[in-house]
C-alpha cells in the first residue's frame, strides 16, 4: 500500500466534510443574521441560537482545516524491520488468521479509506487503540477493546 495515495485520499476526504461544514455555517450564520430572524419578543431567542449553531460549525470547520494542515505537513515515511510504531505508521493487525488495517494519524481518527481493495482506519494517539499501538513493533501483541471484552491482536506488519 502506497502511503502517499493514503495521505492524499485522507486529505481529499477532508477537505470534502471542510466544503460540507463551511457551506453549513455560512447557512447558519446567514440565518442568525437573517431580518426573518429577529426576535418577536423576549423569549423568543432563534436568532440566538441559529447564532450558536453557526459559531459550532465555524469551529468544525477551523478543526478540519487543521487538521488537512497536518496531513500536508506529514511526510511518509517507511518503517524498517523493527521500528517502533509511531505516527505514520501503517500497521496490520491479525485476529484469527484475519487481517485489519490501520494508519496512525495526527488527527481525523475514525476515517475510513478504501485503498487497494483494502479498509484502512485512521486512528490517532489519542484513540485507546493508538495508544496501545504507540512503541510497539511487528511481532507484539496488543489488546483491541471490543464489545466482548478486549482481544488481543498481534502485530503483523508495520510500514
Amino acid at each position: 500500500m502506497n502511503k502517499s495515495v493514503l495521505r492524499d485520499q485522507i486529505i481529499a476526504r477532508l477537505e470534502a466534510e471542510l466544503a460540507q461544514q463551511t457551506a453549513a455555517a455560512h447557512l447558519a450564520r446567514d440565518e442568525a443574521i437573517s431580518e426573518e430572524s429577529r426576535p418577536e419578543n423576549q423569549y423568543d431567542t432563534h436568532s440566538l441560537e441559529a447564532g450558536y449553531l453557526a459559531e459550532g460549525q465555524a469551529r468544525l470547520a477551523a478543526g478540519i482545516h487543521a487538521s488537512i494542515e497536518y496531513y500536508r505537513a506529514l511526510a511518509p515515511v517507511d518503517f524498517p524491520s523493527g521500528a517502533p510504531i509511531a505516527i505514520g505508521a501503517l500497521v496490520e493487525l491479525q485476529f484469527r488468521a484475519q487481517g485489519t488495517w490501520y494508519f496512525l494519524g495526527p488527527r481525523a481518527g475514525g476515517l475510513e479509506i478504501s485503498l487497494d481493495g483494502r479498509t484502512v482506519l485512521v486512528l490517532t494517539p489519542q484513540s485507546p487503540l493508538g495508544r496501545e499501538l504507540l512503541g510497539r513493533r511487528e511481532g507484539d501483541t496488543v489488546h483491541v477493546p471490543g464489545r466482548g471484552g478486549a482481544s488481543t491482536h498481534r502485530i503483523a506488519t508495520v510500514r
